[in-house]
């Protein structure tokens, strides 16, 4: 089996900013403007993302539509969880970012002890590419509750949020490239930090103005980005299929 995963590039990271925002906007599209609700979303979107999910653990390489497609609904599905949660259980925002972070440290104790690596350049496995699945699922969910505690409850705004994490992933990135920081841990702080930064882009560009938002509305704001999402993954998909063809 290949590697079932993208290699890490500027556009990896790019797509991955846009598939968070659209798991933000996309979540709040279905449940408040089509009404289905929190619990309804929920069913629905898992749901999909189930059969996706099959489809891409039966794959034997990286095929960009599905495995972005399965990232796109991942977004969606942990903001859903997150959001359920806090709203429908009553559970606090610290509790849940403590929740999460403690469920995704436990996903990286087993992939550790099972495979005695974290690297995402080598799922080609069955076992490992569960375990990745797991590790992003809970990043999307840690970073939507740890996105709102800073935007929301902390009174920061959802510009200044997003300018916060964008600092901190730009500080990452500077002590991977220049004081050497152990890859596989820049990649995952800055994988998790992209969520929060996603989410606080998809509600500044979503939200009304009176509450500190562009008030672009959750429909333009998805639309446009998963428009974007798309032309790339073409994109992708032709240079895949025209490498394979030269090989």
């Amino acid at each position: 089996m290949l590697n079932k995963v993208p290699e890490i590039t500027l556009f990896f990271w790019v797509i991955k900013i846009m598939a968070t925002t659209v798991g933000e906007t996309a979540a709040d599209y279905l449940a408040t403007t089509l009404n289905l609700g929190l619990t309804g979303t929920s069913l629905v979107m898992s749901a999909l993302l189930l059969i996706v999910l099959i489809i891409q653990l039966r794959s034997k390489k990286y095929m960009p539509a599905i495995y972005w497609l399965v990232v796109v609904l991942l977004s969606v599905v942990g903001t859903l969880i997150s959001d359920n949660l806090v709203d429908n259980f009553g559970v606090s925002l610290i509790t849940t970012s403590l929740l999460f972070g403690s469920a995704l440290a436990v996903v990286f104790i087993g992939w550790f002890i099972s495979e005695k690596s974290l690297s995402v350049h080598t799922i080609h496995t069955t076992k490992r590419e569960l375990f990745y699945w797991a590790a992003i699922l809970f990043t999307f969910s840690l970073g939507t509750s740890a996105g709102d505690l800073v935007a929301e409850n902390l009174g920061i705004g959802y510009a200044y949020s997003a300018l916060l994490f964008a600092t901190v992933i730009g500080l990452v990135f500077l002590a991977h490239y220049y004081l050497k920081m152990n890859p596989i841990l820049s990649f995952w702080i800055a994988y998790i930090l992209t969520r929060p930064l996603g989410a606080s882009m998809g509600d500044l560009l979503s939200q009304q103005v009176s509450d500190g938002g562009l008030g672009l509305g959750t429909t333009v704001t998805s639309i446009l980005f998963l428009f974007i999402i798309l032309c790339l993954v073409i994109y992708f998909s032709l240079k895949e299929k025209k490498s394979f063809t030269t090989v």
